[in-house]
């Protein structure tokens, strides 16, 4: 069973880091259709080319193959007799060899690499109970360019949220490799915020109306693609919501560059 976890991981992360889910794909090419500048939609294009040209060679998408993230879903009712996480760790040091992947695991004060993606809180592993006896796996590489760009915001209860992210995006957006996907995590507290966000990436896309209308004006700054101006600023954002204290507002914006990567696999 052990070995099924880590062949999994190793599975997911190949498929996570030389491919696209065929929504964003779509997406890309829905938006370089739509696209009115010229500029905009040639990058839209190399985009697309990018990707052709990494999935045919079987190469990570991008250079930065960002730090090994995992939403894990198990079922309540099963029983392991290892340990999952340390499962999913060799995973990822194969994967490192393999695919090859970029170290990128740093000690944040000594910047000591750990050489393999491993190391104190990494992998990073999102564990979700639900009913059965099931173990699904879902790869979700993390670069730092868009990573590095979002921001928990403590807002008051009188603020409004919505004008916080439009001029978050306005500042960041350029330096996150856009267009973009963006997690907004509405309420709770100050971590669970930035939880929400994290989890509305995984859950993409979002299409209620509110989503779309912030959408529409996040497109509407001109940023495009690159921060070169165009259309395109954003290809999607989904928002998730937790109740918050009467005294606060907590807002948090997780940046994605416009490589949403991601693979599940089923273990059993």
């Amino acid at each position: 069973m052990r070995s099924k976890v880590v062949e999994a991981t190793v599975r997911a992360l190949r498929t996570a880091e030389t491919s696209l889910p065929e929504w964003v794909l779509q997406r890309i090419k829905d938006m370089s259709e739509q696209e009115t500048s010229p500029v905009a939609k040639s990058h839209l294009q190399f985009i697309l080319e990018n990707v052709r040209i990494a999935e045919a060679r079987g190469l990570p998408l991008c250079q930065d193959t960002g730090l090994p993230i995992f939403r894990v879903e198990m079922g309540r009712d099963l029983e392991l007799d290892f340990d999952l996480s340390d499962a999913i760790a060799e995973g990822v040091r194969i994967a490192t060899q393999e695919i090859p992947l970029r170290p990128n695991a740093v000690d944040p004060l000594t910047r000591q690499n750990s050489g393999n993606n491993t190391g104190p809180g990494m992998p990073d592993i999102i564990l979700e109970l639900v009913d059965g006896r099931g173990l699904f796996i879902t790869a979700f590489p993390k670069g730092a360019g868009s990573e590095n760009m979002s921001l928990v915001g403590m807002l008051n209860p009188a603020d409004d949220p919505f004008d916080f992210i439009l001029r978050t995006v306005a500042e960041r957006a350029a330096n996150a490799c856009p267009p973009l996907f963006l997690g907004i995590g509405l309420g709770g507290t100050f971590d669970l915020a930035a939880r929400l966000a994290k989890h509305a990436l995984f859950n993409l896309p979002g299409n209620s109306p509110m989503e779309m209308d912030l959408l529409k004006r996040i497109n509407s700054l001109g940023i495009g693609p690159m921060g070169l101006g165009g259309d395109t600023t954003a290809l999607g954002l989904k928002m998730e919501r937790a109740c918050c204290h009467t005294a606060s507002l907590p807002v948090a914006i997780n940046f994605q560059c416009w490589a949403h990567r991601y693979a599940s696999e089923v273990i059993f």
